[in-house]
């Protein structure tokens, strides 16, 4: 059966004290709605549509720059929750597979939860996802009879007894496409909000002699987000989880709760994450490497065996083959390092080729922009790059060449040869005295007077 994705990302969010979007708040380097749509893309949907209200263009851009794919319906009024799913009607007409609604601010609905969902739509033509809450508070609680779940009713409208229940609702439903929207249809605002709740659709279907069913989770999956509190609460929870998962994996960190990952972040077994490592997007380390303490890396690849750090930058599009070594305090853009390479100490490597063996001197920079445009360097293999070295691209140095530590290199350095590129040293006999003597003197009157 094909599923489309409904996705409510409408709201300001006005908790945020944000012009940004709600959903556009970001845990572990993506937004709370590419969360959201990463846990819906695990039941291969064919159709996705985001349901956008206000900062619409924000939230469109952040939708298809995750999956162009993705289709925008406008909330031009924020009218409840069934009001919304109503959006995507014109979209999804015709959409003869099931529609399950999820929510831009609720992003840790596992994959497993969701075809849970799925699965239990074979036997029910509405499926509400619950939880047991330990606080219910104000959640709206999920009357059932048996297995069968009658209605919900909001927290605001719920009778003393309805609010004893522990069940409550996540908000999440799956249905027939066709058969939601004609619940939707039938949908009132007679409540103490005087919002349209998607809720209802639930006693209507029952109402109808249709069949409706649970599914429970955990209640940390059903966690939404409204504050910049509960933002921060978020990324603790999903740290925790891909710490989790790291160990799960075979990775070794001796400070876990300094290490900080992105939602796509990689790292293969038996790889060392020292303290204080931060993942930005687009990582993926490979088994064995070490990361050092304090390294910052971004859009890059890690081969086995490398050492990075401490203390160095990997920007992306850095590419590390096996057995290479980025020393302290350097960092690298673009830059493509071949297996055993060094760059061990204070250098910047950007929009270069590094060569096989070759060693980086400290010190060492790739001057790669003219103010106008980038220029590439390419370092042969084996090549010895003195410390201090600029190398000014567009510049080659061939396989097995060398430069003089302090050096200037503004054209290609042939293989093999050496090249050095300064001023002949000229020592003035007795003039750095004699000059600070006199800076010293200047210095002595000037506070006298």
């Amino acid at each position: 059966m094909a599923v489309a994705l409904i996705i409510l990302g409408a709201g300001k969010g006005t908790r945020m004290q944000s012009e940004l979007p709600k959903v556009m708040h970001e845990i572990a380097g993506a937004p709370m709605l590419v969360h959201a749509m990463k846990a819906g893309e695990s039941l291969e949907p064919s159709r996705i549509v985001v349901v956008a209200g206000h900062g619409a263009d924000v939230v469109e851009a952040g939708a298809l720059d995750w999956n162009p794919l993705a289709q925008i319906a406008l909330q031009n009024e924020q009218l409840g929750t069934a009001h919304a799913v109503a959006q995507a009607r014109d979209i999804l007409e015709g959409f003869e597979g099931d529609a399950i609604v999820l929510y831009g601010d609720t992003p840790f609905i596992s994959e497993q939860t969701l075809q849970g969902m799925i699965q239990a739509r074979a036997t029910n033509d509405v499926v509400v996802l619950g939880f047991e809450a330990d606080d219910p508070a104000k959640y709206g609680r999920l009357v059932t009879d048996g297995d069968s779940l009658e209605r919900i009713v909001e927290f605001k409208d719920a009778t003393p007894q309805e609010r004893r229940i522990a069940l409550c609702n996540s908000g999440v439903v799956a249905a027939k496409a066709s058969v939601l929207f004609d619940l939707i249809d039938a949908v009132g605002n007679d409540n103490a909000s005087g919002e349209y709740y998607l809720t209802d659709i639930v006693g209507i279907a029952r109402g109808r002699g249709l069949s409706a069913g649970v599914v429970i989770c955990d209640e940390a999956e059903t966690l939404g987000v409204n504050s910049r509190e509960e933002l921060a609460r978020a990324e603790t929870i999903f740290q925790r989880f891909k710490r989790l998962e790291a160990f799960e994996n075979g990775v070794t960190m001796q400070a876990p709760e300094t290490v900080i990952f992105a939602h796509d972040t990689f790292v293969g077994r038996d790889a060392v994450i020292e303290p204080n490592v931060v993942f930005a997007n687009g990582v993926s380390v490979e088994s064995g490497a070490r990361i050092r303490a304090f390294s910052h890396l971004e859009g890059c690849h890690v081969s086995r065996g490398a050492v990075v750090g401490p203390y160095a930058r990997l920007r992306p599009g850095t590419e590390l083959a096996e057995d290479t070594k980025i020393g302290n305090f350097v960092e690298t853009k673009n830059a493509v390092i071949a297996e055993g390479a060094k760059v061990n100490h204070l250098s910047y490597i950007g929009d270069a080729e590094v060569g096989k063996a070759a060693n980086i001197g400290a010190g060492t920079i790739t001057c790669n922009y003219d103010g106008v445009f980038k220029h590439q360097t390419v370092i042969g293999a084996d090549a010895f790059i003195g410390s201090n070295t600029m190398l000014v691209a567009p510049v080659t140095v061939g396989d097995h060449a060398m430069t003089a530590s302090g050096s200037v290199i503004t054209s290609d350095v042939p293989s093999g040869d050496l090249a050095i590129a300064r001023a002949k040293q000229d020592n003035k006999t007795g003039f750095g005295k004699r000059l600070m003597d006199k800076l010293r003197a200047k210095k002595a009157s000037k506070n006298k007077g």
